[in-house]
């Protein structure tokens, strides 16, 4: 089983632990910002606070399996199933990113429920 991310140390390492997650919503603004936004923070900050990759390696995980599970979502949408689905799984994403990124405020660590690490 894989270990959780490090537990942030500094008032501002926790800050963007937390920007990592919560900039996963950017997907309401653009397209593919649910990617790019947490992604540019972990380029950006990743000599100057360490403890900002696994949160961003985490937070890219979780977008890319939502991502997966809205493809097959969308599949299931001729068994009429798929709507359901959808609906739940924006609700689902959502009510993570919020949990993950409290956490993660809160320098403890989390690992998203149903996640597929493509990331390691």
């Amino acid at each position: 089983m894989d270990t959780p991310p490090v537990v942030a140390s500094s008032s501002e390492e926790r800050t963007w632990a937390m920007l990592c997650h919560l900039s996963t919503l950017c997907i309401y603004v653009f397209p593919l910002g649910h990617l790019l936004a947490p992604f540019l923070i972990w380029q950006i900050k990743k000599h100057d606070l360490p403890g900002i990759e696994p949160h961003a390696k985490e937070a890219l995980n979780f977008q890319f399996s939502i991502c997966l599970y809205g493809l097959v979502s969308c599949v299931l949408i001729f068994a009429v199933i798929g709507i359901p689905l959808l609906m739940i799984l924006g609700i689902f994403n959502l009510v993570c990113i919020i949990l993950a990124a409290v956490k993660a405020n809160n320098g403890e660590p989390w690992r998203y429920p149903l996640c597929i690490r493509f990331l390691k």
